[in-house]
């Protein structure tokens, strides 16, 4: 495409101009889903990122010590956020519904996955919520969540996955990636685009988690469509780079996708 995936950071910088990003997630023996999206969100620029775990024994990661961790309750009403994420590892329990309720009031962009995606299949007066939120929102479902949200089956997904990424914005007014080969993007207005980037070596745990953290910290630095478009290529990029080097298709995790990730980033342009 030519062009930076992310503006140039100025001689002046500090890190409360790349953003405050909070995710929650991480219920037990789910951990490492929000771990992924924390640091995948800090090796993609974010200023700062805290975790709200809903393992209350984790306080610390101690291969990213930089990230901070906070009660999710707390984090999902912290209104000095940048950009909140709800999903990785949430699980789908009475707290979950709760905390997902509290998110879509926040006034910060949030970005809706995984289990969060499944609370807003489960109740409708949430999904209503979730389309009369007056900051932006984001939805990044895999075909099976897909079809939950629209009360439909992933074989009807996946037969027309353009058409289900633009019903899904409509429903939702969210900003749409539906995951999956050819991954499809779509807005609220309609605009539909398909990214051109990944590979098989994608279908590896963890590696929505790997997308969400990256789609925070570009939210927190461009508009939720660019944002969108540029976080889904470099998380594709990545994979066709690792691949490239042999890391894959067979065995590459999600771990091993960040770096790739940010050395990608930092090259000139698309």
């Amino acid at each position: 495409m030519g062009f930076p995936l992310l503006p140039s950071r100025p001689p002046d910088s500090h890190k409360g101009l790349f953003g405050h990003i909070g995710i929650i997630g991480g219920a037990p023996g789910m951990v490492g889903a929000a771990l992924l999206a924390g640091r995948a969100a800090l090796k993609s620029g974010a200023g700062l990122v805290t975790l709200g775990m809903l393992d209350d024994t984790i306080h610390v990661d101690f291969s990213s010590p930089e990230l901070m961790f906070a009660p999710p309750k707390k984090l999902a009403a912290d209104q000095r956020l940048s950009v909140l994420a709800i999903g990785p590892g949430l699980g789908q329990t009475r707290l979950t519904d709760e905390l997902v309720e509290s998110s879509l009031l926040h006034a910060a962009p949030l970005i809706i996955d995984a289990d969060g995606l499944n609370v807003l299949a489960r109740h409708r007066e949430l999904a209503k919520a979730c389309a009369q939120r007056s900051s932006h929102t984001l939805l990044t479902p895999h075909p099976g969540e897909a079809a939950r949200l629209l009360e439909t089956n992933a074989a009807d997904i996946q037969a027309n996955r353009e058409q289900a990424a633009k019903a899904l914005a409509m429903r939702f007014k969210a900003f749409v990636a539906l995951k999956g080969a050819g991954t499809v993007l779509a807005a609220p207005d309609g605009k539909l685009a398909i990214n051109p980037t990944g590979n098989p070596a994608l279908s590896a745990p963890g590696m929505g988690d790997v997308l969400t953290g990256i789609l925070a910290a570009f939210l927190a630095r461009l508009e939720p469509w660019d944002a969108l478009q540029r976080a889904v290529w470099l998380h594709g990029q990545a994979a066709d780079n690792a691949v490239g080097e042999g890391l894959g298709p067979e065995g590459l995790t999600a771990s091993e996708l960040i770096a790739y990730a940010r050395q990608r980033l930092n090259k000139n342009g698309l």
